[in-house]
């Protein structure tokens, strides 16, 4: 079940329901986040049941593999832009603001980003396992040493950053002096962790401030990320163009062949690090399945006709990708080029958007769905998400979804990089989804305060051939061919093989162009022309 869906069950109410009066229900500590096991343990109460954090499994996993062991590397300082003890420095003046003396990290990205550090432990996320605790004068890296070459210890040592054992955590905090004030977010620590914390030392639960940096990419980031697109998009383009010569040259292309390929191709940029998810690459009904993946023994071929939906990203130096776009294949029907249309029209009320600086994405959620809510279609997933720098493609704390009982109105902020993506639902039919990443920007100030807007910052054509055209207005026809001028630009130089050029002139054609296009090929059907 996907979790904050309205008319979905939550987990927790699910199971209080199921755990009758007197019964118990076992957890494992390091599963659950100390929020988390405060929220479950409260709601089990409510019911006259107990939580009980013992770790079943493991007391029979005989076979349990080992931690990951993938190397820790350094983020170049050319693609970090700001020193590890620049940001270090940073957090411990938040820290002071907060009256804290030391803070006591989980959260993987935030010690990647903090520490200028990047890993693997985690497929698709650059990042390794570890805790950091940082006092007023430096920090202790709790990670496996064997993840360390001995060049990078000394490095983390001459910027103040000491190395321990990564299960000797729970001695570090029981060992914090008796003045200890330690700030810590509930929501990203482990509960066993939190239970080594000694009754002496004073709480301060908060969010961190490295989650806040973090999320505001600086303009020398962005730069990064803005090369990381341009780079992104050649992959795709070279995908897509790929896929149509294939299937018009009657070679067999599966789901899982767009996978590879669009793997192999990313793989070729500069910076390139790994991808930064599963791809989705879903034909006709499958995209209906918001996160389809194919699999060597379900998936499915495409054919000269209908729509592929290929949702896909990577990790860069300079940033990380998040795409989704449709691609026609051959002849579509009217109902599936409407429900493109229609979720083109949500991307673009978004993404032209201007709102005052404060302004959440819960409120700005709707102004995506009002064109689609229009037709009396809605769809079960949030708008957007903020996504990472060489880091986890779903980031807090921002998010565009609509506003649910006890959220965090996070407001968007200048530097937040977050995905636009509504879409529209048909199972048995077809699925819709077209995603862009912008970032939050500034858009002047006046006699009603400052106004933020975004900028798009994907690179990659949308299909004009799955477009109900009439359902454009002039400007939501203005933006698109804005768009694709500015993909034209940013793309074109990157391209040396003539026919990716090509494919990229006619992809980013004018809508006028496509219109005129369409009437020729009508009237040449009509009159039997080849």
């Amino acid at each position: 079940m996907k979790l904050s869906v309205p008319h979905t069950p939550e987990h927790v109410g699910w199971l209080c329901e199921r755990v009758h009066r007197g019964g118990k229900v076992a957890c494992a500590a390091d599963m659950l986040s100390l929020a988390s096991g405060r929220t479950l343990r409260g709601q089990l109460v409510k019911h006259g049941a107990e939580l009980v954090e013992d770790d079943l499994p493991a007391m029979i996993w005989n076979d349990r593999p080992p931690l990951p062991r993938a190397p820790v590397y350094e983020h170049p300082i050319d693609y970090a832009t700001r020193s590890r003890a620049e940001k270090l420095a940073h957090t411990r003046a938040a820290m002071r603001g907060a009256g804290a003396t030391h803070h006591l990290v989980s959260a993987l990205d935030e010690i990647a980003w903090v520490l200028n550090l990047r890993g693997s432990d985690v497929e698709y996320n650059p990042v390794f396992l570890a805790h950091l605790l940082i006092d007023a004068q430096g920090a202790t890296l709790f990670v496996d040493a064997g993840k360390l070459d001995a060049a990078l210890r000394q490095t983390l040592q001459n910027d103040g950053v000491h190395v321990a054992p990564y299960e000797s955590i729970g001695d570090a905090l029981r060992g914090l002096p008796q003045d200890a004030a330690l700030l810590i977010a509930p929501a990203a620590i482990s509960a066993a962790v939190a239970h080594a914390i000694p009754r002496h030392v004073a709480l301060i639960e908060a969010p961190g401030p490295i989650s806040a940096a973090k999320a505001r990419k600086s303009e020398a980031e962005l730069g990064h990320v803005r090369e990381a697109m341009r780079r992104d998009g050649v992959a795709l383009v070279r995908a897509a163009r790929w896929i149509e010569e294939s299937l018009e040259h009657g070679q067999r292309v599966t789901e899982l062949d767009v996978d590879e390929k669009l793997r192999a191709l990313r793989a070729q940029q500069p910076g390139f690090v790994s991808e930064s998810f599963a791809t989705i690459a879903g034909y006709q009904a499958n995209a209906a399945l918001p996160h389809y993946r194919a699999m060597p023994g379900s998936h499915s071929e495409l054919e000269p006709h209908g729509m592929l939906l290929i949702d896909s990203g990577a990790q860069y130096l300079g940033g990380t990708t998040d795409v989704t776009r449709m691609w026609a294949l051959g002849e579509t029907t009217p109902e599936q080029r409407r429900d493109v249309t229609l979720v083109l029209k949500g991307v673009i009320a978004l993404s032209r958007a201007s709102f005052p600086r404060g302004t959440s994405g819960q409120q700005l959620d709707a102004l995506a769905r009002a064109p689609i809510w229009a037709a009396g279609v809605d769809y079960g997933h949030g708008t957007g998400h903020g996504v990472g720098y060489c880091l986890n493609v779903h980031e807090g704390p921002q998010s565009i979804r609509p506003p649910r009982s006890n959220a965090n109105l996070e407001p968007l902020d200048v530097g937040m990089i977050t995905s636009i993506e509504p879409g529209i639902y048909k199972p048995g039919r077809h699925g819709v989804r077209i995603e862009n990443l912008a970032a939050t920007v500034a858009a002047g100030d006046g006699e009603f305060g400052e106004f933020l807007a975004f900028e798009t910052l994907t690179l990659c054509p949308i299909d004009t051939r799955l477009l109900d055209l009439p359902l454009l207005d002039a400007s939501e026809t203005a933006w698109l061919d804005a768009y694709h001028a500015t993909v034209r630009e940013r793309l074109l130089p990157l391209l040396d093989d003539p026919a990716d050029r090509a494919w990229l002139e006619a992809r980013c054609a004018p809508l006028a162009v496509a219109k005129a296009a369409r009437r020729g090929a009508r009237l040449a059907g009509r009159r039997g022309m080849p």
